[in-house]
């Protein structure tokens, strides 16, 4: 049986790493055979990226555009897909969604040329379930700046985030395979719906 491809999605500060780790903890509890990766990142080349990506300086928005869609390339190529076929199921903190959130949404550039890039780079490979930890921007701003200190894209203003939350949002409502959580909640009612996500993605794939 073929593996499932699962991503998690969200502005910075609405609880992305610690429910992945409570995803981890369920696939085990299955029995089930993962890898746990994340964008930008994954591989040598996507890590090495990702650190220009976040703390390169003064990076243009084609560039990082073109540079997120390098990473994804790679990693698609030596981990996901590889993974997938061997039936494992993958975690990925973040995927093609957050481009069209970020770059697409918040720095508001051409739709059109992010579509192009995705269809050149993964084709048919889209996520089965996609995450989408949802809260108001204030919020997941004041949660992230307890964790550490910004990075390049963490330090851009309030209006860039409300553009991005708004695109997360928009692309929740085109596509059936989101399930939008309100990380607003207490974590343990976060970590039910999750449950409960996961389980209707157990139940699809064993029929």
């Amino acid at each position: 049986m073929k593996g499932c491809f699962i991503t998690i999605e969200g502005i910075e500060g609405v609880g992305k790493t610690t429910n992945l780790k409570f995803i981890q903890a369920w696939l085990e509890k299955q029995g089930i055979e993962y890898i746990s990766t994340r964008e930008p990142g994954g591989t040598d080349l996507g890590e090495r990226l990702r650190e220009l990506l976040l703390h390169g300086g003064d990076v243009s928005s084609e560039a990082e555009l073109l540079m997120m869609f390098a990473s994804r390339s790679q990693h698609l190529e030596k981990l996901i897909k590889p993974a997938i076929d061997q039936g494992k199921w993958v975690i990925c903190d973040r995927f093609t969604d957050s481009t069209y959130a970020y770059q697409g949404g918040g720095r508001q550039m051409n739709l059109s040329s992010i579509e192009s890039l995705e269809t050149l780079v993964h084709k048919n490979v889209q996520p089965d379930l996609t995450l989408l930890l949802d809260a108001p921007v204030e919020i997941g701003r004041e949660r992230a700046a307890k964790r550490s200190a910004a990075d390049r894209i963490e330090a851009e203003d309030l209006a860039f985030f409300n553009r991005v939350r708004d695109m997360f949002l928009a692309r929740a409502k085109q596509y059936d395979r989101f399930k939008v959580i309100d990380a607003t909640q207490s974590l343990e009612d976060v970590q039910t719906n999750i449950e409960t996500s996961l389980e209707h993605l157990l139940q699809r794939e064993s029929v």
